[in-house]
């Protein structure tokens, strides 16, 4: 492997700010002139980060979630053609070599809830371009992906207000 190749990353973990490291690394690979695609699984748009990130040149951002963060509810036939979508979608931008990252944000929930297979995430991992850096996010990551991954980082819930009942607040968790 050199210095070129892109990696794969993981981040996943029951704490909090998988996603929100990988929105960081977006954000330095675009002040760096690259081309990032930004695909969410599970959510629908609306979200203060992505906001944010429309803004950016350089980025594709898209929402594939049928109706709002399915993790408290069951999956519907909806969300199981989003995730579809999505991950259709995914596998052109990785073949395309159009884009110097490519995040897959909630890949890993969606694993978990059955919208993803297993052999899909490891099939996204067979169809990276060389340069192409691939970033999982999300709970639960299966630990077939964990081995085949260049970086694994585990967020770890130590302590979370959530556990007293407060909401997610926008601009910090929304």
């Amino acid at each position: 492997m050199t210095d070129s190749e892109g990696r794969v990353q993981v981040y996943t973990g029951n704490g909090k700010g998988k996603t929100t490291a990988a929105i960081g690394l977006a954000v330095r690979a675009l002040g760096a002139g690259m081309k990032v695609y930004f695909a969410q699984f599970l959510k629908g748009g609306g979200y203060s980060e992505t906001n944010m990130l429309k803004t950016f040149g350089g980025l594709v951002l898209r929402h594939y979630g049928a109706g709002g963060f399915i993790i408290r509810r069951d999956p519907t036939d909806e969300d199981r053609a989003a995730a579809d979508r999505g991950l259709e979608e995914a596998r052109e931008a990785l073949r395309s070599g159009l884009y110097d990252l490519v995040i897959l944000d909630e890949a890993n929930v969606a694993y978990g809830l059955g919208l993803i297979t297993k052999d899909d995430l490891m099939s996204l991992l067979r169809e990276r371009r060389g340069r192409t850096e691939l970033i999982l996010t999300g709970r639960n990551a299966p630990p077939e992906l964990i081995e085949a991954a260049d970086l694994v980082t585990e967020m770890r819930e130590v302590k979370h207000y959530f556990a007293s009942g407060l909401a997610a607040r926008r601009g910090v968790e929304s």
